[in-house]
């Protein structure tokens, strides 16, 4: 498996208009989680008072092919070269499940009528 996990931290209300531009691009999906960060005093000193510690981390999976285009997006979709903006890594992903690739459609419809039948 070559896929790589993006993992993207910005101010709250911010992430919709990254996960579209990403969805636009042609990823399957992204996860928005909510969080607060704690860090943003000691890293920008004065211009703490600015960043607010309200987040959203979203998390977006990519095949090998799409991954620097999709990263490059985020960064410019959501000025995370801007000081306070966020921030945003990649992630090479070494095993996983659970993917629809992964997933045997007719052996898992078995497995659910068999269930029901108990």
């Amino acid at each position: 498996m070559r896929d790589s996990l993006i993992v993207c931290v910005v101010e709250e209300g911010k992430a919709d208009s990254i996960v579209k531009a990403a969805l636009d691009a042609g990823v399957q999906g992204a996860t928005i989680l909510h969080a607060r960060g704690t860090g943003a005093l000691k890293s920008f000193g004065y211009l703490a008072m600015s960043v607010k510690p309200e987040k959203e981390i979203i998390l977006i999976i990519t095949k090998e092919d799409q991954t620097e285009m999709v990263f490059d997006l985020i960064v410019r979709v959501g000025h995370l070269n801007r000081p306070g903006a966020g921030f945003a890594f990649v992630q090479r992903i070494e095993k996983a499940v659970g993917f629809p690739e992964d997933i045997d459609l007719e052996a898992a419809r078995k497995e659910i009528e068999g269930e029901a039948l108990i």
